[in-house]
């Protein structure tokens, strides 16, 4: 019996080999990636909560929302004087124990990172919000010395959608020149001053990024005045910016 000639192989059009070699590429790198973030979730800060846990966490939220609001019923401070109209915030704690109402209100502040800083013009509004997050900020006066430092040093600001560090003033005239701002001593001078376009120039900064402080920060929940962190802490929180810029 003679052999039979072999059939020929199936034509396959080549954008659909291409097609195929792309989706095998594709789901290779798509596992690598997958196995890069298991491996990182998976490193040294990885545990598994114990179901305990989960209940502690979210009694701690609940606490945390009842105790707000018997801070948002206590009688307003007054921080708003004529020789202060400045403030400025600093985030200190994380938010394992917030409630997302809490976390809201942080937000609104653009504090959304621990040790993230803002200058905020001191007014009835701020100072209602920060007495409801008190436990998780701390915040005072700051001076001119401290306010240039922290510019110079740390400032940055968000132009097309990109942070840029304030290191020419062409960049300072392009995010804030419509506002007659064109160098960065305006910057200081209006923000220490907390001029006519504070508003427009803080919002325009990014918030400060500060480094986290050796041994200034105890972790204590209780209030400044009190021994603890938390709070106001009027003049003094100059030594703390110190520490942080």
């Amino acid at each position: 019996m003679a052999d039979e000639e072999p059939k020929p192989l199936a034509y396959i059009p080549e954008t659909i080999l291409k097609k195929r070699r792309s989706n095998e590429e594709w789901a290779i790198r798509r596992k690598q990636q997958l196995e890069q973030k298991i491996k990182r979730i998976k490193g040294d800060n990885f545990v598994i909560k114990k179901p305990e846990q989960f209940i502690k966490e979210h009694r701690d939220r609940e606490l945390d929302l009842i105790q707000m609001k018997h801070r948002g019923k206590r009688q307003l401070r007054s921080l708003v004087t004529p020789e202060s109209k400045l403030l400025f915030i600093i985030r200190i704690r994380g938010k394992n124990d917030m409630h997302p109402k809490t976390r809201k209100l942080l937000y609104s502040l653009r504090l959304r990172r621990i040790f993230n800083g803002v200058f905020v013009k001191a007014n009835e509004r701020v100072i209602e919000i920060l007495q409801k997050v008190e436990p998780f900020v701390t915040y005072g006066y700051p001076n001119l010395k401290n306010v240039k430092d922290l510019i110079y040093k740390k400032g940055v600001v968000k132009i097309d959608r990109q942070r840029v560090p304030l290191t020419d003033n062409n960049i300072i005239e392009q995010a804030l020149g419509k506002h007659g701002i064109i160098c960065i001593e305006g910057i200081i001078n209006e923000i220490a001053n907390v001029g006519p376009h504070f508003k427009d120039i803080s919002s325009c900064l990014c918030p400060f990024m500060l480094n986290k402080p050796e041994k200034a920060l105890q972790g204590k929940k209780r209030v400044f005045k009190d021994g603890g962190d938390t709070g106001n802490r009027e003049d003094r929180i100059n030594e703390l910016m110190g520490k942080m810029n």
